[in-house]
C-alpha cells in the first residue's frame, strides 16, 4: 500500500505593506512546489488598466467595467510570477509607483473587491497555492489551512521599502509617506479592512531575517502536512 500523497495546502498570507509578504510567499511556493497567488498583483493590472483609459480611481462602476472586461493571469516563472494583462506581459510595469498608488485606490471598492475575490476564489480552490494580500484569511480563503499574519515596525517596514524603491530614486519621504497613508485605507476601508484572522498565526518580522521567517512558516506548513495527511476531500 503506497502513502497518500502529501496534502495540496491552501496558504494564507495577510500583512501590511512592507512586511515581507510578497517574497515570503514567493519563495515558499517555489519550495513547496505551488502557485503564487499574488492578490495585489491583481489589484495593480486593474489599476494600470484605469491608468491606460484615464479612469477615475474613484468611479466604482467604471473600475467594475473595466475588471470585468480584461482577463488578468498569473503565470509561473523563474524568480516569480509573470502578470499578463490582456495578453500582455506587464510584469515589470505594475511595480512601480504610480501604479502601486493607484492599486491602493482601486482595491477599496466593495464591488471590485467582490469581483477579484471570485476570480482568487476559483484560481486557488482546487489547493497548492500560496496566497498572500491584505484579506485572503478574512475573506477570499476564511478556511484556509494555514493562516499567517505577517507583521513588522512601521519604521522598520518603511525602511524596507525604502530600500526596494532607493534604486529608483523615490524621495524617503514621499516613499514614507505612501506606507502611511496606504496603511490608513487598508485599516479603515469598510469593505475587508485589514486585519488578522482569529485563528491566523501571527509573525513579527521586525527583528527576523526573511531566512527565518521562511522556516517558521515551513514549520507550520509541515505541522499542518501531518495533522492531516493524503489529499483533500
Amino acid at each position: 500500500m503506497t502513502d497518500p500523497s502529501p496534502r495540496q495546502l491552501i496558504i494564507a498570507i495577510d500583512g501590511p505593506a512592507g512586511a515581507g509578504k510578497s517574497t515570503i510567499a514567493s519563495r515558499l511556493a517555489r519550495k513547496l512546489g505551488y502557485v503564487n497567488l499574488e492578490s495585489g498583483a491583481m489589484y495593480r493590472a486593474l489599476a494600470l488598466e484605469a491608468i491606460r483609459w484615464d479612469a477615475s480611481f474613484d468611479d466604482e462602476a467604471v473600475l467594475l467595467k473595466l475588471a470585468q472586461e480584461s482577463t488578468i493571469k498569473l503565470e509561473r516563472a523563474v524568480g516569480g510570477n509573470r502578470v499578463l494583462l490582456n495578453g500582455m506581459d506587464i510584469s515589470a510595469r505594475i511595480r512601480e509607483r504610480d501604479v502601486t498608488e493607484a492599486a491602493s485606490k482601486v482595491s477599496v471598492h466593495p464591488r471590485v473587491r467582490e469581483w477579484m475575490v471570485a476570480r482568487q476564489r476559483e484560481m486557488g480552490i482546487g489547493g497548492g497555492v500560496v496566497m498572500e494580500g491584505r484579506d485572503i484569511g478574512t475573506k477570499v480563503f476564511p478556511d484556509a489551512d494555514l493562516k499567517i499574519f505577517l507583521d513588522a515596525d512601521p519604521v522598520i517596514r518603511e525602511q524596507r521599502r525604502l530600500d526596494q524603491q532607493k534604486v529608483k530614486g523615490a524621495p524617503a519621504e514621499a516613499i514614507a509617506a505612501e506606507l502611511r497613508e496606504r496603511d490608513r485605507r487598508d485599516r479603515t476601508r469598510t469593505t475587508s479592512p485589514l486585519e488578522a484572522a482569529e485563528d491566523s498565526v501571527v509573525i513579527d518580522s521586525t527583528s527576523m531575517s526573511e531566512d527565518e521567517v521562511l522556516d517558521r512558516i515551513e514549520e507550520l506548513v509541515e505541522q499542518r502536512m501531518v495533522a492531516a495527511p493524503g489529499d483533500c476531500e
